[in-house]
């Protein structure tokens, strides 16, 4: 039976793993580069929670959302709305004709706060908003769809319609949400300004240390039974559903909590880069982060977070050193990882791991563990598919 730090930590080549992430983001790079890097890798990183919902929804569970960039979106712009009232103070906006309300609301001729900005003026409310919000939305999607056995490429057709359709309107209503410029200038947190590059340190880490929590969550999940039994539905769903299990209750809880984990990850990218705006929400920044845990490993997560600073990394550095380029170069990074190495960086890893002496046996460890995992589940699915 797995202790609860087994469940957390992932045995000893999950400790490892956790080990070495935890040295680079930690330790090295924050020594390595200066604050303008830094605070770049801290966006990046925010992707990563989005990556770790992937590897959890569609690595493990066998559906694959190309819409997750709207519940990073809703997060980001709880924030952001909560950012926008604090430096919308009446002192700060007495120009306008309406002071003490956004700045593009005035512009739109709005002459008084929507009430559905009220709850953003307190911080715990924030916080509690970007938690639920992109929780329900999923869980009114995750419903609509799974309940009707809806799955595979319909189900990503679908999200990606719904993410397409959310940055239309947050653009159509601009408003209440800032149209397609979004919601910027944000520059205090309670009065703490956030753009010091002390703030920035400060912010990095926060958000490392959310993402390592994310990442305790996600395995806590898939080491449980449910997380053997999410397994079991990727690959055998109709035998999971006829061993008496609800296929879709399983698949909205995933769904949901994927949901919230992009949402801290949008949370965090507004406090570190200062705004939020539609394009962060829609179709192309969704296949992204597709992108993101493919190269990673989708059935890693410490992989995720690699192949999302190797994307963006690459992204990085072709879009300054070929600006004509950039996009067919990193079009080829991704169709090489998919091609050559199907399982991504965390395939390599795996694969190489073994020829190195001291952790050849902890490798066997925990594929041995694995092997007698899936095999104990299998007893148990054909158990529970005679008595059905």
């Amino acid at each position: 039976m797995k202790t609860l730090s087994d469940k957390l930590l992932g045995g000893k080549q999950g400790v490892l793993g956790l080990a070495l992430l935890a040295l680079l983001i930690l330790v090295i790079l924050p020594l390595g580069l200066d604050i303008f890097r830094l605070n770049l890798v801290g966006k990046y990183l925010t992707y990563a929670f989005v990556a770790l919902s992937l590897v959890l929804l569609w690595g493990n569970g066998g559906v694959l959302s190309l819409g997750q960039g709207m519940f990073f979106g809703l997060g980001g712009y709880c924030m952001a709305m909560f950012l926008k009232l604090e430096a919308s103070d009446p002192i700060s906006t007495k120009i306008q004709t309406t002071p003490g309300i956004p700045d593009f609301m005035d512009w739109n001729q709005l002459t008084a706060l929507p009430w559905f900005w009220e709850p953003f003026k307190s911080l715990p409310l924030t916080i509690l908003a970007i938690l639920i919000v992109p929780t329900i939305f999923a869980y009114i999607i995750g419903f609509a769809m799974f309940k009707r056995r809806v799955g595979g490429v319909y189900f990503a057709i679908i999200t990606q319609a719904i993410a397409l359709i959310l940055s239309i309107l947050i653009v159509g209503q601009q408003g209440y949400t800032g149209g397609v410029n979004g919601i910027t200038d944000l520059k205090t947190m309670l009065g703490w300004d956030i753009r010091t590059d002390s703030a920035k340190y400060i912010l990095y880490y926060v958000n490392a240390l959310l993402l390592f929590g994310c990442i305790f969550l996600s395995r806590y999940i898939l080491t449980s039974k449910f997380g053997m039994l999410l397994l079991a539905m990727r690959d055998k769903e109709e035998r999971v559903r006829f061993s008496g299990y609800d296929v879709s209750d399983f698949k909205i809880f995933t769904f949901c909590v994927a949901a919230m984990i992009s949402a801290i990850g949008g949370a965090m990218f507004t406090l570190q880069v200062g705004f939020m705006s539609p394009s962060f929400v829609g179709i192309v920044p969704s296949i992204e982060m597709v992108i993101f845990a493919a190269v990673g490993g989708r059935m890693s997560l410490i992989g995720a977070v690699y192949g999302t600073l190797l994307v963006n990394y690459g992204k990085t550095v072709f879009s300054e050193t070929y600006p004509e380029l950039w996009l067919f170069l990193m079009g080829g990074l991704f169709i090489a990882v998919v091609m050559f190495f199907p399982d991504g960086l965390a395939g390599i890893y795996q694969k190489h791991a073994r020829k190195i002496p001291f952790l050849k046996r902890w490798v066997a460890e925990e594929k041995q563990k694995q092997t007698d995992a899936h095999a104990s589940h299998g007893k148990v699915g054909n158990k529970l598919g005679a008595e059905a």
